[in-house]
């Protein structure tokens, strides 16, 4: 080779390796952006300097400038903007905040490339919060995937319909108000009448593949009473547990039933059959009403802001049956009836979305009767196409005769009852006790659906 040729080839390595620092070189950003804090009141602080788009995260720098104070910094969310101001939500603490400190965008160029959330059969067992971070003391989990918060929405079209029941594992419900696989229900209770008690039952004697729980807005002494009381460690095994109770931030329960279904989601996508329960979904509209509240929007109905309105039908969406060849999402959302008012507005706006509610009734739970099941409030939209016909007459018929008992039970403790005056109120009255005995159910006794299908046939025998 001539000396030329070596010279030519020298310059030509020299140029590609420069050409390639230079290409890395211009990925890297000009200047950090950043911001400042102008105002802090109540949940909202408001930074201007720094344009970021909805959803992004950033982070605020805590430490006073020109302090020997121990440096520290709180991740926020933006949640609003006006003018040229953002609303930032914080997800910690951010006691120590000064004015005009620093804010800068933790997404790269302020671009949310997604929350991104682990999932995984490698989560079941576990109990995470409403970000996917472990607190159950077992370390971060290994080999998951990782998805973004909010998929593509499923088109209707493509969905399976619902055309099975699910095992739930209690008599009245598998009986009277039969659940199908991907079917959405609201389990409808005041406080103190036993949802969390029936929760866990469902859960451990579901036929489902895989229990998802979110545990959104509870008191933070329930988490760990439903996981080994109410759960078991059987239940817990084939389960994933996020808890965002009530001293999170609203941010986090937000997320945290997000993330809910998000796992169920994906387990879906695996080709399982999931049952998800999100315990509650009031808890989830107080904390958009919170959220939304703080930013300026102005409530409507009994101090609801529209956008909860909004959210409610975008949440329960996500779930139910998925496309031919993949799973089902079969969910059941607890909604908190205040004082047992079945009119709340989120009570009221669930049950117009939901394709069937369960309601518990605090004068039966008084009385001993658990589960405290109110049957006669109580509704599956989809029994009649996924139960036997003639077991379906048997519960309409068990229904009618419970029915005219209630009606006629003051009559009835006084006295002035008098057989043979009244076809149906004799008929409901020889058949009550054994109604009574289906109807309870102890916390240990499993009834599967075809021993469901049989007691009830038993009861109803010759009506």
């Amino acid at each position: 080779m001539s000396e030329a040729t070596a010279r030519n080839r020298h310059s030509e390595l020299w140029l590609s390796a420069l050409g390639s620092v230079r290409e890395r070189v211009g990925q890297v950003p000009h200047f950090n952006h950043s911001g400042r804090i102008v105002r802090a009141t109540g949940l909202v602080l408001e930074a201007v300097g720094i344009r970021l788009p909805l959803g992004s995260n950033c982070l605020i720098d805590i430490t006073e400038p020109h302090t020997e104070a121990q440096h520290r910094v709180a991740e926020a969310e933006v949640v609003g903007f006006g003018a040229d101001k953002l609303f930032l939500m914080p997800l910690g603490d951010i006691e120590g905040l000064v004015p005009g400190a620093a804010v800068y965008p933790l997404d790269r160029d302020g671009e949310r490339n997604g929350k991104r959330y682990p999932v995984g059969a490698e989560l079941l067992g576990r109990v995470l919060d409403g970000f996917g971070n472990p607190i159950d003391g077992r370390g971060p989990p290994l080999r998951c995937k990782y998805r973004p918060a909010v998929p593509e929405p499923i088109n209707p079209l493509s969905r399976k319909p619902i055309e099975s029941q699910i095992d739930v594992g209690i008599r009245a419900i598998n009986a009277l108000i039969s659940i199908g696989n991907g079917q959405r229900m609201g389990l409808f209770a005041g406080s103190g009448v036993g949802k969390s008690v029936l929760m866990g039952m469902m859960a451990r004697y579901t036929s489902a593949d895989v229990v998802v729980v979110g545990l959104i807005g509870e008191r933070g002494r329930e988490v760990k009473e439903f996981i080994d009381r109410n759960l078991g460690p059987e239940g817990l095994q084939r389960s994933v547990v996020v808890a965002a109770p009530a001293d999170a931030s609203p941010l986090q329960r937000l997320h945290g039933a997000t993330y809910a279904t998000l796992l169920a989601e994906e387990f879906r996508d695996m080709g399982y059959n999931v049952l998800l329960f999100m315990d509650s979904l009031t808890r989830y509209a107080m904390a958009q009403r919170e959220i939304a509240l703080a930013i300026g929007e102005a409530p409507a109905t009994k101090g609801y802001p529209p956008s909860v309105f909004a959210k409610l039908p975008a949440l329960i969406e996500r779930t139910g049956n998925g496309a031919v060849g993949s799973g089902s999402i079969t969910a059941i959302y607890t909604v908190l009836t205040e004082g047992d008012d079945q009119q709340d507005p989120i009570a009221d706006s669930a049950r117009a979305i939901l394709d069937g509610h369960i309601v518990l009734s605090r004068s039966l739970a008084e009385s001993g009767h658990y589960p405290a099941i109110d049957i006669e409030a109580s509704v599956s939209r989809t029994i009649d196409s996924i139960i036997p016909e003639q077991q379906y007459r048997q519960a309409l018929r068990l229904k009618q005769n419970y029915s005219v008992y209630r009606r006629n039970h003051d009559l009835i403790s006084v006295g002035a009852y008098a057989q043979g005056h009244d076809e149906k109120l004799d008929a409901a009255v020889a058949r009550y006790p054994k109604i009574e005995a289906f109807l309870q159910q102890g916390v240990g006794e499993r009834a599967s659906v075809e021993e469901s299908a049989a007691a009830l046939a038993r009861v109803m025998e010759g009506a």
